[in-house]
């Protein structure tokens, strides 16, 4: 039963998805509606999630969303991170891996909106467009959404912090949001099949910035692993 629910979530999301993809092609001159566009994209997986495969969510921690632009460093667990952020943010822009803005008709809107692409082949070289492209996107009053460990890991793997995250922190002095989740549960990585359950994001108290590279690290890990570790553990899957 759970892969025929599944099954029908694959058809009904990708058929939204270019369906929307086509129709809204008129918004491209206009980011404002590419956002909106976005915003409903995400509203509507998360509505299939719960109606054919039992999948919840929930957000914890919002008094912890800042009112002034942040960058927001979140466990990545599952595709449904993307979905519930586009929900709990105002016109989040995302760091992402560059292969992206190569799909089809997917790539032009994230190009249009303005979405920092990085290619992860560069190592350290690619913060020379990683920390401007960030320090425009937070001017232009936009959260920033970053992944510290740099691609989508099953929920119990060992964390793997990347330092793109540590540069921006100590460069571009903002505050830094933790932000924990347990929806690989539920919808792993490249995974058919997807489980009932609450997916949970939960947002921590932010990190001011002043600490040094090595103590914002160790603040961010432990954060993130201790919370990550309490939500797992709560869904007992």
């Amino acid at each position: 039963m759970l892969a025929i629910r599944s099954a029908l979530f694959n058809a009904s999301f990708w058929f939204i998805s270019c369906a929307l993809a086509v129709l809204g092609l008129p918004l491209l001159p206009f980011p404002p509606g590419i956002r909106l566009l976005y915003r409903f994209w995400g509203w509507l997986t998360l509505g299939l999630l719960r109606s054919f495969c039992g999948i919840r969510g929930e957000i914890r921690g919002k008094q912890f969303v800042l009112p002034s632009p942040a960058i927001y460093a979140v466990k990545h667990q599952s595709a449904w991170d993307i979905f519930i952020l586009l929900r709990a943010l105002d016109a989040p822009l995302f760091v992402l891996k560059r292969e992206l803005t190569w799909i089809p008709l997917f790539g032009l809107y994230l190009t249009r909106l303005r979405m920092i692409s990085i290619d992860r082949s560069k190592g350290p070289r690619m913060l020379r467009r990683l920390i401007p492209a960030v320090k425009q996107g937070l001017k232009e009053g936009h959260p920033v959404v970053i992944f510290p460990e740099g691609t989508r890991k099953p929920p119990r793997a060992p964390a793997e912090y990347l330092p793109g995250i540590a540069a921006l922190y100590t460069q571009l002095h903002v505050p830094v949001v933790p932000v924990a989740l347990n929806s690989g549960l539920l919808w792993g990585r490249n995974a058919f099949v997807k489980r009932r359950g609450v997916a949970v994001i939960e947002f921590l108290p932010a990190i001011a910035p002043g600490l040094n590279r090595h103590e914002f690290m160790q603040t961010l890990q432990q954060a993130l692993e201790s919370a990550t570790t309490r939500l797992l553990a709560e869904s007992q899957l």
